[in-house]
């Protein structure tokens, strides 16, 4: 202990995240939620050395966070597997800058999730997903709000890979790289702030059809604003201040996919003039509201319900199959039976 130098854990999680540039901004903000959870245990404790940080600590803040602490709400086993996960690699970085013990952060063990709680179920339901792209069509054309959940579901890709896109990754004319029409190039830039998940193999040009491409270039003419970001690059999804965050991206689906968003009855027996779900920043709590993550789900869904070649779509969604049957598939086992008795003519 004499050999640790002090230091609060709010300094502690700082000087962490400003040494992660090899990890995604998606991956940064959901560590950022994780730590300001235990930053906020360490707040209502007392806690301001991390020096004191002890296993009898640990065990205390891994049964706070799963009964609600800092959510307001008990955690599933994966989601608590998650934060104690980002909590440990921390802990790691601070023995390395002599602010724990070591081994401190092997005294925080990681629960075991069964298979069935390893994956969330949710998604957007195919249908429902063409729905909120005609009500957008009809009513919000071109704007960014329809060009993000167009781009996330024409091509299935991550919230990730649609805010990494400049304007000088698009074909749409199919005039590029012997194209054989418009498509866009998902493009792993470390360096510049917008990796992607897969890194280098991720890189890939994702084929639209021509009526995408017609929507994006009048967003692209229209709406869009003019903006570089900070390492002077032109983004598709831009705002007045550069590219949009991921943060802004979510929240875009959490918006359109509320049912009274397009002026339907609520499915849960609420006032939407009341409701507290249709205030910024609460959208999220919608039981209705879906994710980035949901539309993909969504969108593999399609494509199994369609018999597209499995192959096809690991290239196009850039996934094994393993990965797209488990985190994204959202057909029913029945559901599964009855296709393959069509596909077999039994």
């Amino acid at each position: 202990m004499a050999d640790l130098e002090p230091i609060e854990p709010s300094k502690a999680v700082d000087l962490y995240l400003r040494g992660r540039d090899d990890i995604s901004e998606n991956t940064r903000e959901s560590q950022l939620y994780d730590l300001r959870a235990f930053v906020a245990w360490t707040d209502e404790v007392g806690l301001t050395n991390m020096n004191e940080l002890s296993g009898r600590d640990l065990y205390e803040f891994r049964v706070w966070r799963r009964d609600g602490g800092y959510s307001g709400e008990e955690i599933e086993t994966v989601t608590l597997r998650g934060t104690l996960a980002t909590v440990r690699a921390f802990l790691r970085f601070c023995v390395t800058i002599d602010a724990v013990e070591d081994e401190l952060w092997d005294k925080l063990p990681l629960p075991v999730a069964g298979r069935d709680e390893q994956v969330s179920d949710s998604t957007l339901d195919p249908d429902r997903a063409v729905a909120i792209l005609e009500h957008l069509d009809k009513y919000k054309y071109a704007s960014r709000q329809h060009v993000i959940l167009l781009l996330l579901w024409h091509t299935g890709c991550r919230s990730g890979a649609i805010r990494g896109l400049d304007l000088g990754d698009l074909d749409l004319d199919g005039t590029r790289a012997r194209g054989e029409g418009p498509a866009v190039h998902f493009v792993h830039r470390p360096d510049t702030g917008t990796p992607l998940k897969n890194k280098g193999p991720g890189t890939r040009w994702n084929a639209i059809s021509q009526e995408v491409a017609t929507v994006l270039r009048d967003y692209i003419d229209g709406p869009r604003k003019e903006a570089t970001d900070e390492h002077g690059r032109r983004p598709l999804l831009s705002t007045r201040q550069g590219r949009i965050s991921s943060s802004s991206i979510r929240s875009t689906l959490y918006r359109v996919t509320r049912p009274c968003w397009r002026g339907e009855a609520c499915p849960h027996d609420e006032d939407p003039d009341t409701c507290e779900f249709t205030e910024s920043g609460h959208m999220s709590r919608c039981p209705s509201a879906r994710s980035p993550h949901d539309v993909r789900s969504g969108r593999v869904t399609a494509y199994r319900r369609a018999n597209v070649k499995r192959d096809l779509v690991e290239d196009r969604l850039n996934a094994s199959d393993d990965v797209l049957d488990k985190h994204y598939d959202r057909r029913s086992e029945r559901e599964k039976a009855a296709q393959r008795r069509r596909y077999f003519d039994i």
